[in-house]
């Protein structure tokens, strides 16, 4: 297994970026996080320095559907450490509301985010890892990227349905490059996303779903539900489940 030493986590000033961000400073690797929210990602920075003095963390606040700055941001985290070994694409938007209910807005920016800013984050990666010869690209996509979904699920579903396929797609050209590409597909796991959520069995505590994040990108699979159990079990059944059951559930 390759040692990715330089990690760039995007959304990382809460929920699963932070987790991860925590996991792999445990591990050593030295860290490029960015998010909109400074304050969260320079005391969150501060924390892990102390906590781990080998290691090296930098920050940058990004907005990452201003497209310019994604790529800027990205080349000036390898800049200053010298290289970037791995980019977990991990910001998202869990925002979403049925359709036809007058909250095109909401649809919109769920969709804006995490396809069209995901897409840029992956460009961007990809440029800097083919100038390398090398790197990883692990992106969170969900569990949810397996099919359609009614309700406020449509344009998220939508948007990581989407997303995946760009991934895969991403996969296949790249590999040749020596670039490996990861597809992560979280299930419930604690964070601000999933607030609303409520109190649900299949919900992951935040720490067992950072441990289990951690350690399936660590492993660089194509493609990977986290945690294991019980997601792929249920992507088995979800695939096969007819709709008029799925609006029930979902």
């Amino acid at each position: 297994m390759t040692l990715r030493q330089n990690i760039l986590i995007t959304g990382a000033s809460s929920g699963l970026g932070e987790g991860m961000a925590r996991r792999f400073a445990a591990k050593g690797r030295n860290l490029a996080l960015c998010a909109r929210r400074t304050e969260r990602l320079e005391k969150l920075a501060a924390e892990l320095t102390a906590a781990h003095p080998g290691i090296k963390v930098v920050t940058r606040t990004l907005d990452v559907t201003d497209h310019d700055r994604v790529f800027t941001v990205f080349e000036e985290f390898r800049a200053e450490l010298g290289s970037l070994d791995r980019v977990i694409v991990n910001a998202g938007l869990g925002k979403g509301q049925p359709v036809g209910t007058g909250r095109f807005d909401a649809n919109r920016q769920t969709l804006a985010v995490n396809f069209v800013a995901a897409a840029a984050q992956i460009e961007a990666a990809a440029g800097i890892f083919r100038e390398q010869g090398s790197g990883h690209l692990a992106v969170v996509s969900s569990f949810v990227a397996l099919r359609g979904f009614p309700g406020h699920l449509t344009a998220y579903a939508a948007s990581k349905v989407g997303i995946s396929a760009y991934v895969d797609g991403a996969r296949i050209e790249l590999k040749r490059k020596g670039i490996a590409v990861t597809d992560v597909r979280p299930g419930y796991i604690e964070s601000e996303m999933n607030d609303r959520i409520g109190r649900n069995p299949l919900l992951a505590k935040a720490e067992h779903g950072a441990r289990a994040l951690a350690k399936a990108i660590e492993a660089e699979p194509a493609r990977a539900y986290v945690p294991a159990w019980p997601w792929v079990p249920l992507s088995v059944v979800m695939r096969l489940l007819p709709g008029s059951l799925l609006r029930k559930i979902a």
